[in-house]
């Protein structure tokens, strides 16, 4: 089976985005997927797998491995005192992602000519940072554009500073998976145009498709 594992909102619009995931998920891979938080909401990933019998493959949906990914979530496996437990990569700048995040800011309005500020959660690990900047790299590839970083919090220039900086028509492209706080936060930037989150786009569900089936595979090895 699947955990995927989201970080959790008190915004409604987030949970639902991440449960209309997993039912996306679960009715590709034809194994059962069940939904944890790695902060905000319960179930927490502990509680999920004390729940379920049977080898799982735990997937961290965050988009960056910063601290939940790299301490909460293990912290949490090993409490719950499993052993028939794989616990995959983070989402990251996979290609699955960059180009939803592309159809994303085309659907929103983005234009050829357009300043593009890729704005992303923010954090204090650096190496989560330096994941937000290959994925600005990509998304610059892709689109055939520069395009700057912004920040939703914790670290700077913030989304709107990073607006500001720029002159002419700006289109946010979002890199958040789901709505909430931060996704708020873009559309209150000041830019012309701003992306949805990824949400539970195509790509998205291909990159857990992958993951998994890449765990499940060295599982059966």
């Amino acid at each position: 089976m699947i955990v995927l594992v989201a970080h959790g909102t008190r915004n409604p619009a987030g949970p639902r985005v991440i449960a209309e995931l997993a039912s996306l998920v679960q009715a590709e891979a034809g194994v059962p997927v069940r939904v944890a938080y790695a902060d905000v909401l319960q179930p927490d990933v502990t509680s999920v797998l004390r729940s379920v019998r049977g080898p799982a493959v735990v997937i961290p949906a965050f988009l960056a491995s910063g601290y939940h990914v790299r301490t909460d979530i293990p912290a949490q496996i090993a409490a719950s005192g499993r052993r028939d437990v794989v616990l995959t990569d983070a989402f990251g700048p996979a290609p699955e992602l960059i180009e939803a995040m592309r159809d994303r800011l085309v659907a929103a309005g983005y234009r050829r000519g357009d300043a593009v500020v890729l704005a992303a959660a923010g954090s204090s690990d650096p190496r989560a940072l330096a994941e937000v900047r290959s994925a600005a790299r990509a998304l610059s590839a892709a689109l055939a554009v520069p395009v700057r970083i912004g920040y939703a919090a914790t670290a700077r220039p913030t989304a709107s500073e990073a607006v500001q900086a720029v002159g002419g028509r700006v289109a946010v492209a979002s890199w958040l998976l789901a709505p909430g706080l931060f996704q708020q936060r873009l559309e209150a930037a000041g830019a012309d145009v701003v992306a949805e989150p990824l949400g539970a786009h195509p790509g998205v569900v291909d990159l857990v498709l992958r993951r998994y089936r890449q765990a499940a595979y060295s599982m059966a090895a």
